[in-house]
Order: C-alpha cells, then sequence, then structure tokens
C-alpha cells in the first residue's frame, strides 16, 4: 500500500489559507501567498516533489476543499486524472468522473482510495480532513513547507488535534524564504 500523507504549505503562524476562503477565493485572502514559491521557481518545486502526478495515486479532501477550488481546477482534479475521493455528508454534486464523493467516513474514503493507488501515495488536502486522518492514526508522514509570513487569521492546519502525535524528522531543506521539513508519524 501507499503512504498516506499530508503535504501543506502553512505561514509561520500555523495557517494554511487565509480568512474568508470560498469558492472566489479558495485560499482565503492573502492566502495564495504561501504557494508561491511553487510556482516562481518550478525547478523547486520539481526537487521537492519530482513527477507528483505520476507518484500520486490519489487524492482524499474534504468537502469545503472541493467546493472552494473546483473551479481553479477547471473541472479537473488538482493533479489532473489523479483519482479524487471528497469526503461530505451534504448532497453530492454532479462532477467530473475523477471525484468520488464518500459519504462514510474517513476509514471508507481511505479503502477506495488504496483501492486505486495501489502502491503510489495519498495525498490528504484540507485542514480538517488532515485532522481527521492524524486522528484516526491513518497519516504515515507529513511535508510542511513553512513560508515565511506571519497571516494572522484564516483556516489552520494543527488547530486542534484529539490526541498526541509524535513524529520523527526526515528531512529538512530550504528555498528562497521557505523551510520545507519532512516527518514520518511514529506509530
Amino acid at each position: 500500500m501507499g503512504k498516506v500523507g499530508i503535504d501543506m504549505s502553512m505561514s509561520l503562524d500555523g495557517f494554511i489559507a487565509g480568512p474568508n476562503d470560498r469558492p472566489e477565493e479558495g485560499l482565503g485572502e492573502g492566502g495564495m501567498r504561501l504557494h508561491n514559491w511553487m510556482f516562481d521557481d518550478r525547478s523547486v518545486f520539481d526537487r521537492l516533489y519530482g513527477d507528483l502526478v505520476k507518484d500520486t495515486g490519489a487524492v482524499i479532501m474534504g468537502r469545503r476543499t472541493y467546493d472552494n477550488s473546483i473551479i481553479d481546477w477547471g473541472g479537473k482534479g488538482p493533479l489532473e486524472d489523479v483519482p479524487c475521493f471528497v469526503l461530505t455528508h451534504g448532497p453530492v454534486p454532479d462532477a467530473d468522473p475523477v471525484f468520488t464523493f464518500v459519504e462514510d467516513g474517513v476509514e471508507s474514503a481511505l479503502a477506495k482510495a488504496q483501492a486505486v493507488a495501489g502502491d503510489k501515495r495519498i495525498g490528504l488536502m484540507g485542514a480538517d480532513t488532515a485532522r481527521q486522518f492524524l486522528a484516526a492514526g491513518l497519516v504515515d508522514e507529513l511535508r510542511i513547507h513553512i513560508v515565511n509570513v506571519l497571516l494572522g487569521e484564516g483556516k489552520r492546519l494543527f488547530d486542534v488535534l484529539p490526541r498526541r502525535v509524535e513524529l520523527e524528522q526526515t528531512d529538512l531543506d530550504s528555498t528562497d524564504g521557505v523551510v520545507h521539513i519532512s516527518y514520518r508519524v511514529v506509530r
């Protein structure tokens, strides 16, 4: 089975999106600042991620991430045709076949993602989804990209965790204004 990973850009004060995130501004006000490093120098992205589309077998996200980002993705998924599983409690919209809506929890979403991903990585998107998977003990690794900005408000990644999670640092790197830290979840 492929590893389940959280991979997020985050402000130094812990935010992964700015305030007032919504479909017209999926990362909130000023939130794109957290991701500029990926686009400013493509060689940095390629060095850190390799071929992200080829290496990722599935993506699991929350409904809020889907609703806020589908416009930006142009009707496809965040990684082109990589299968996406959307955790939801609400009505299921008509969507591109790359999206499967899962109404029966994180374990079910993970089983569905593992079935299509094989040995490839499964990526998690969204703060709430990441926290739910951490709480359930289903995360293998974290890559956090700490950007040199204090947003002051927005959506925090680790706002409230229901239990302690021990981590082992596996890598540390820095690029212009961003510190990249990788961890393995200790079980």
